[in-house]
């Protein structure tokens, strides 16, 4: 299922200069620089933001408090305003063509549509892998929370928790002191060092001993951590560092190198180490908050653009010495 922005009018039957995989701050951002440089631009989005359990977003200058669907929402109709074609779908494969001068992409949705591109942007995302504890997804996004700059103000002064399930836990409950002077770490079996220990008693953070077995949910309200040993601690927001995954198969099937960190390289506008491919958002940074992701999109957008700017100069270079002769 497709929509076609109202202003240019084209169809990917067109010929395309970039394909966005990926319709969130990043795509979103991308698209509406290149739609206004009046490049031919299709996004494909499946629809599922990582955001989707939150209710607002916090920390993007004039939209702060804003829902994050409401965003997309607003985002989408600017972009299509300009002229660009949104595909709702899922991309299969990505398959190279042309040269590293001039390259060229096949785009293959799930389904059999195929998308010939001069240009691709994938800004796929990441998906957050939860602990197996009882009530740990049915509250994310509510009352069980990752990012402190996103939430943290709105439970200051709260009675909050963090879960011991990850190596960042400890960083992390010593990052809440900043909201709240109430706050305690689950140890549930994470190995503290002395350094650490010490550091949590400096900063007044308890470490809970024992394991966690559940959530106390009443009401539809965070209530408390119920540990193995029959015993309670009443919380309001339990905070959680989940293992971050990146989408990005669609880069490793191209051969996009990896950084030290595992993550697919870029450079400072987003550029992979194959020529034609940008990756920009959760996809290549697990820091990037939605503000950040979208900067990104633009940074990407500005470097394409030239890029093609580039290759068009060179082929009517070309032509006209064609012409000449």
């Amino acid at each position: 299922m497709s929509e076609n922005g109202s202003r240019n009018g084209f169809t990917h039957g067109d010929g395309i200069d970039v394909v966005v995989i990926g319709a969130g701050a990043g795509g979103l951002n991308a698209a509406l620089v290149l739609a206004r440089a009046r490049r031919r631009v299709v996004l494909v989005d499946s629809g599922a933001p990582r955001n989707a359990p939150s209710a607002h977003m916090q920390g993007f200058l004039s939209r702060d408090g804003m829902a994050p669907s409401a965003l997309l929402e607003t985002g989408r109709a600017e972009v299509a305003g300009y002229g660009a074609e949104f595909i709702q779908g899922e991309v299969d494969d990505v398959e190279r063509a042309g040269d590293d001068d001039t390259p060229r992409f096949t785009v293959r949705l799930v389904g059999g549509v195929a998308l010939s591109t001069r240009r691709v942007i994938v800004a796929t995302g990441l998906r957050d892998e939860l602990p197996d504890i009882p009530g740990v997804r049915e509250r994310w996004g509510k009352d069980l929370l990752h990012c402190p700059y996103c939430h943290g103000y709105e439970v200051s002064d709260q009675p909050l928790g963090v879960l011991g399930t990850s190596p960042g836990a400890v960083r992390h409950a010593l990052l809440l002191r900043q909201w709240s002077d109430d706050v305690v770490l689950f140890r549930h079996g994470l190995e503290l060092t002395d350094d650490d220990r010490r550091a949590l008693s400096a900063r007044q953070v308890p470490v809970i001993e024992g394991t966690v077995k559940r959530l106390v949910v009443e009401d539809d309200r965070l209530r408390g951590v119920e540990l193995a040993e029959d015993s309670g601690v009443a919380r309001s927001t339990v905070f959680v560092v989940p293992r971050m995954v990146p989408r990005d198969g669609l880069l490793t099937a191209l051969g996009c190198e990896r950084g030290a960190d595992g993550w697919i390289a870029t450079d400072r506008s987003g550029l992979t180490s194959v020529p034609g491919v940008w990756a920009v958002g959760n996809v290549v940074d697990p820091r990037a908050l939605v503000v950040s992701s979208a900067g990104m999109g633009s940074a990407a957008a500005f470097a394409l653009n030239h890029q093609l700017v580039d290759e068009d100069v060179a082929s009517a270079v070309r032509a006209a010495a064609r012409t000449v002769a």
